[in-house]
């Protein structure tokens, strides 16, 4: 068992949670992940390890309620346990000096983005951060990240703060700076880790993503991550999740990962009914 030490809100689908786990907090490196079961009968669903704590043992996971087990994680408190907790998996993000890097954060992608971000300023790198969300109160980290940048944007879809639009139309702008973007980091929802990809490509500039696939077991078994990269199938747990932006199928990857939408919405339907019960309400939204 896992014990949930310290909790924060973060918007009303997002909370922060720092959790009692010192073998991992010793070994995670920025881009490793965990896998975790809430519950004894509960599924396995991959998150990023955004920070840690050695000396006091604790990893931080920040997570984003959009399904029945994030949800149930959500419902989580202080003092609270999460039954299983494997990691550090995957391959740590590749750290180079590269020179002008820009970092994307998509939504609950930022948290992912922090880590990668503060190291690779410590690396000697000039710092862009993008960080973009559907609207305002769906911005997190801001501050944290603005404090391992040299400079930081922020972009709303609805334009309820900051610059209205989606990251790619500021990424486009540092593109077009007589000093250009040495390198991009990019971690958010597909469709925009594909439209940052397209952009950087006709640009010729290094693009990083961190693939968030379907995965069960994190060390390469199930096969549930598989993606198509330079051509070549590979398994986003244990050969990523970071890879060659400009070489991924995005469009494979869009595919595969709707396969259990039908599942995953009975599944929450169920979640939400069986909350209704508990509470001893009514909520035609669940019938």
């Amino acid at each position: 068992m896992f014990p949930i030490i310290d909790k924060e809100i973060l918007s009303s689908t997002v909370s922060k949670f720092i959790v009692k786990a010192p073998f991992i907090a010793r070994k995670r490196k920025p881009g490793n992940f965990v896998i975790i079961r809430v519950s004894e009968t509960g599924e396995r669903i991959p998150l990023t390890i955004v920070d840690g704590d050695t000396a006091a043992g604790t990893i931080t996971l920040i997570v984003q309620g959009v399904g029945k087990t994030t949800k149930l994680l959500l419902s989580k408190d202080v003092g609270d346990e999460i039954v299983d907790l494997v990691g550090p998996l995957g391959n740590p993000t590749p750290i180079e000096r590269h020179g002008k890097v820009a970092c994307i954060g998509g939504g609950v992608g930022t948290a992912e983005l922090f880590p990668i971000t503060r190291a690779l300023q410590e690396a000697g790198n000039t710092i862009y951060t993008i960080v973009g969300a559907r609207t305002k109160d769906l911005v997190i980290l801001e501050e944290e990240m603005r404090g391992c940048s040299d400079e930081l944007y922020v972009t709303t879809d609805d334009g309820s703060y900051g610059r209205k639009g989606f990251v790619t139309d500021q990424l486009k702008e540092l593109l077009d700076r007589p000093q250009g973007v040495d390198a991009v980091y990019a971690i958010g929802p597909l469709p925009m880790m594909k439209a940052v990809s397209l952009l950087t490509k006709k640009y010729d500039v290094k693009t990083i993503v961190s693939l968030n696939t379907i995965m069960v077991d994190g060390t390469g078994m199930c096969g549930g991550c598989r993606v198509t990269v330079n051509k070549e199938m590979k398994f986003a747990c244990v050969d990523g999740p970071e890879f060659d932006a400009h070489t991924v199928d995005f469009d494979e990857l869009m595919m595969r990962n709707r396969t259990y939408v039908d599942m995953e919405k009975a599944a929450d339907h169920d979640c939400r009914r069986l909350n209704v019960e508990l509470q001893g309400g009514v909520n035609n939204e669940v019938r």
